[in-house]
């Protein structure tokens, strides 16, 4: 069965767990189309005007391939303080976020940007911006290389996964699991629903 066109929902994420996020509540979408942006942050950007900065222009990039359709972007930042961790793309640099974690708190922003289509074929932007809590146990070098030599830390924000190995590691969480993992699921529903897109 087709989908009508003002029920078109698109994902503009590479993530396949946001995918992944997103059927677990019911919701399949209709297209996934990744943005590819410069991730850099800008100077004296804070960390949670980064996470919305960046879901913004994914779903603003994303949009202009799809009208009339619903577009939904996000951005996970994980933080220490004003330090934006990088996405780990390297062991060293896994090591480096994992020695800087431990034994300590953090906090994961997740920017969340729904474009809902307007009649005049535009689109009406809402945002949130989620904050999670995480503090991890004080890690020993058995259980950080341990975790190194996973490979879990490939392209994860902050060089860990809280959905595998990394919830061994994980003292303590204050608010949205699944917004560490990637998606604010309780606000993307509310987004969604609150602005007239039927959920399951």
């Amino acid at each position: 069965m087709s989908t009508p066109t003002e029920h078109r929902l698109v994902l503009a994420s590479a993530s396949p767990r946001r995918l992944d996020l997103l059927r677990q509540i019911g919701l399949t979408p209709f297209a996934v189309d990744p943005a590819d942006l410069d991730e850099t942050p800008l100077p004296q950007e804070l960390p949670p005007q980064h996470a919305v900065r960046l879901a913004r222009e994914k779903a603003v990039c994303v949009a202009a391939r799809h009208p009339g359709s619903w577009i939904l972007a996000a951005d996970t930042v994980v933080a220490c303080g004003r330090r934006i961790l990088p996405k780990a793309d390297s062991e060293t640099q896994a090591r480096q976020c994992l020695d800087l974690l431990s034994g300590r708190r953090h906090r994961v922003y997740g920017g969340v940007v729904l474009l809902v289509p307007t009649a005049d074929g535009g689109h009406k932007r809402s945002e949130r911006l989620v904050r999670t809590d995480v503090t991890f146990k004080r890690l020993s070098k058995a259980e950080t290389e341990s975790y190194i030599a996973s490979g879990e830390w490939q392209g994860k924000a902050g060089g860990y996964a809280i959905q595998g190995r990394a919830a061994a590691l994980i003292r303590w969480i204050g608010g949205s699991y699944s917004n560490v993992v990637g998606l604010p699921l309780h606000e993307v529903a509310g987004l969604l629903s609150g602005h007239g897109f039927p959920l399951p």
